[in-house]
């Protein structure tokens, strides 16, 4: 695959994965408008379940590097948002919110690798 190729699926996937998680973010703010960082907590979570899911169906085909690209590095990628989480636990903390700063780490921590631990062992 070109380096173009490859330029272009990581830039579609990061695209609509951004978009998506721009989604979960407002639709979470539909349903709960608490101090919890709900949004991105459900869009790492996703992203994790997206990338562990797309990794045990692939496992053991050779020949699928777009998807590689396109859903992993590009979609989960943009979907997922480490620095969102980061920003808002550290925030929960300056708050005073210091038990729902380490319930977000723990919860986060706990959902995304363990929905990886089962899906892509």
């Amino acid at each position: 695959m070109s380096t173009i190729g490859i330029i272009g699926l990581v830039f579609v996937g990061g695209g609509l994965g951004s978009l998506s998680r721009f989604g979960v973010g407002q639709l979470s703010l539909q349903f709960y408008e608490g101090k919890f960082p709900l949004g991105t907590l459900l869009a790492n979570v996703l992203a994790c379940l997206i990338l562990g899911i797309t990794v045990y169906l692939l496992r053991d085909k050779a020949g699928n590097d777009w998807v590689k690209y396109l859903v992993l590095i590009g979609f989960c990628g943009g979907f997922s948002t480490f620095s969102t989480f980061s920003a808002e636990t550290l925030k929960l903390f300056q708050d005073g919110l210091f038990g729902i700063g380490v319930l977000n780490i723990l919860i986060s921590l706990a959902l995304g690798i363990g929905v990886l631990w089962v899906l892509a062992r």
